[in-house]
């Protein structure tokens, strides 16, 4: 079985001189996600095939989970990451400061409640937020957590 493929955008800002660097992540929607917090959230992304353009698949993504067209800047080259479940996670990141209050997710088909034959349509994404890095650590998926670190150092250096 080939291994699944997925990229995303890590949108970030540094909204002053002494704050920190701050991210926009993603709240995945539905019911199973509906009372999970911590450990919970994504950078935003999702699927492409092999053969496709990572970044172009990170951008569709971006704008399909959160209804916004990203910021039109110097893109970054985050890196790769194989997951616990064995997905390889691509990210990119652009600088730029977005509005979010009026963002609109996708929408997916789920059974629900299951096994009631009744079909019901969920958000993709039902919150997005700028986090500050440090909250962001607490609220990302334990497997997307390096990408912090990992823009960091794109953005400061090592150490």
């Amino acid at each position: 079985m080939p291994t699944k493929l997925s990229a995303g955008l890590l949108v970030y800002r540094s909204p002053g001189q002494n704050a920190d660097i701050e991210v926009i992540l993603v709240h995945p929607g539905g019911p199973f996600w509906a009372r999970k917090d911590d450990g919970a959230w994504s950078i935003p992304k999702g699927e492409y095939l092999a053969g496709e353009d990572p970044l172009a698949a990170a951008i569709r993504e971006f704008k399909e989970e959160i209804g916004i067209d990203p910021p039109q800047a110097e893109v970054l080259e985050i890196g790769t990451i194989k997951q616990p479940s064995g997905k390889k996670i691509t990210v990119f990141a652009v600088e730029g400061d977005l509005d979010l209050g009026d963002f609109v997710s996708n929408t997916f088909p789920l059974e629900w409640p299951p096994k009631s034959g009744k079909v019901q349509e969920f958000p993709e994404v039902d919150r997005v937020e700028w986090m500050p890095l440090d909250r962001a650590r607490t609220k990302l998926l334990k497997g997307q957590v390096p990408f912090l670190d990992l823009l960091e150092e794109r953005l400061h250096g090592p150490g």
